[in-house]
């Protein structure tokens, strides 16, 4: 993910963050532009594997009835983070309470209290996803957060938020079972082998 190029409108008024935000979602169609730490970053469209990961993570969820009653399953959801005032992040995958809708809070982003989980399968930008990213998410108290690393074929899984990250962090590699918290309200475990072959080019 690299930081967008900002250029202002010639006017008397500065652009704000969420201004600058909303100007690039116009010019850059299909990539995703996220505030985080104050800083707009620009992500580009997710390629085919990518796309395949999310789907075959999403399974899991499903089945396990995540999907129905209490929570929803959802991609590309925006969550207003605390750490700036006007930071959000759009996370690839969530979890989110039912009642999400009622807890709207600006931008198309949603209160951090209405997510049980988030997710991001990474891509060129997995620094941002294994290091910035968990600290806005710790700090949002989102309770989990799981780290699909394509880079190195491994699946992340940090569990109870501190103010500066998470205070416990397990690694997963192919030929393992990823174990979610029952938090989530129900019982889950995702295919590491699955996922990280889901998530490679076939070429």
């Amino acid at each position: 993910m690299s930081a967008a190029a900002v250029e202002h409108p010639c006017d008397d008024e500065p652009e704000t963050l969420l201004e600058t935000a909303n100007r690039l979602i116009e010019q850059l169609p299909g990539h995703r532009v996220e505030i985080i730490g104050g800083l707009v970053t620009v992500a580009p469209p997710p390629d085919g594997p990518h796309a395949r990961a999310l789907t075959k993570l999403m399974r899991p969820f499903i089945t396990a009835g995540l999907d129905d009653g209490e929570t929803e399953v959802l991609q590309g959801i925006g969550l207003w983070l605390p750490s700036g005032p006007e930071d959000y992040v759009i996370p690839d995958l969530a979890i989110v309470d039912a009642d999400f809708d009622e807890h709207l809070i600006e931008n198309n982003c949603y209160d951090p209290a209405c997510f049980r989980l988030v997710l991001e399968v990474t891509s060129g930008n997995y620094q941002t996803d294994l290091r910035h990213k968990v600290t806005a998410y710790a700090q949002a108290k989102v309770p989990v957060y799981v780290i699909v690393d394509r880079k190195h074929g491994r699946v992340h899984v940090l569990t109870e938020p501190l103010p500066g990250g998470y205070d416990s962090h397990e690694v997963y590699a192919p030929g393992q079972e990823a174990p979610l918290p029952d938090s989530l309200g129900a019982e889950v475990a995702l295919d590491v082998d699955e996922i990280v072959r889901a998530g490679r080019p076939k070429r």
